[in-house]
């Protein structure tokens, strides 16, 4: 019965793989394929990826996706930083109102969140375009921010802010040489997943953005009607990309335990 267990279970967790790799593997695949065909590999050809650097509107969509999305990592990982150290010396009522906004926030459909940034933009009459679109992805990275940080502050030992004002550190100082240090693994990750978060969204950047401006969620949507194997090509620049970003993110850790151990 062991046994036919453990069988099971891998032919389980092989599936489960094979579910999650083969499209990536398809795509990378057909990517370099030397025919239109999504079905068919005729040969090897390089010719997508030229076409993909060919394609005016694709390399703007590129540009206009990671300009926004370093943009609002930037500026959603301060304003979500400064706002969960706040939040952590309020006092308990007001914790716990603004943890719920900000948890019903990210449970709230992205649908909602898109449907209510567009009236909110209209009601103002702003224009949509590259600002609404920048404003948009802002907002809802904060949250995530936040979350990714209050576990930490939560952590944290009081005394030692405390310690530092009595050895002579302004409030400014206290928070950035004894504060921030100590959350930083918590900045580090509200920031990779506000980045994430920002290049990923498609729902909520179709309803806030305008004309001339996709990030590349909109920009592949507005190509799935007609067979565009360059946005096979942009996949796998984007997969091998993310791929390199894991593989460094995971490895620098390791490198600088080693180098500490022999010292």
């Amino acid at each position: 019965m062991k046994n036919s267990s453990n069988i099971i279970s891998k032919i389980y967790f092989y599936l489960i793989m094979a579910f999650f790799y083969l499209p990536i593997i398809y795509v990378v695949l057909f990517s370099f394929n030397n025919t239109k065909s999504l079905t068919n590999f005729s040969g090897f050809s390089l010719e997508w990826y030229i076409k993909m650097f060919e394609n005016r509107t694709m390399m703007e969509s590129i540009y206009y996706t990671i300009t926004i999305a370093i943009i609002a990592t930037i500026v959603s990982t301060i304003i979500g930083t400064i706002s969960a150290i706040g939040l952590s010396k309020s006092n308990r009522v007001v914790k716990e109102i603004i943890g719920q906004i900000n948890n019903l926030s990210m449970l709230n459909p992205d649908i909602i969140t898109a449907i209510g940034l567009m009236l909110l933009f209209s009601s103002l009459n702003i224009e949509t375009g590259f600002f609404t679109l920048l404003l948009a992805h802002i907002i809802f990275c904060i949250p995530y921010v936040m979350l990714s940080i209050t576990p930490k502050l939560r952590q944290l030992d009081d005394n030692l802010a405390e310690a530092a004002l009595d050895l002579g550190c302004t409030p400014f100082q206290a928070l950035y040489k004894v504060i921030i240090p100590q959350i930083m693994p918590g900045i580090i990750s509200g920031a990779l997943i506000a980045f994430t978060m920002s290049f990923d969204d498609f729902v909520i950047s179709y309803f806030v953005t305008g004309p001339g401006i996709n990030n590349i969620s909109t920009y592949v949507y507005s190509s799935v009607k007609r067979i565009n194997p360059s946005v096979n090509a942009l996949s796998s620049i984007i997969i091998v990309a993310i791929t390199i970003i894991l593989i460094i993110a995971n490895a620098v850790p390791i490198i600088a335990e080693k180098r500490r151990i022999k010292k």
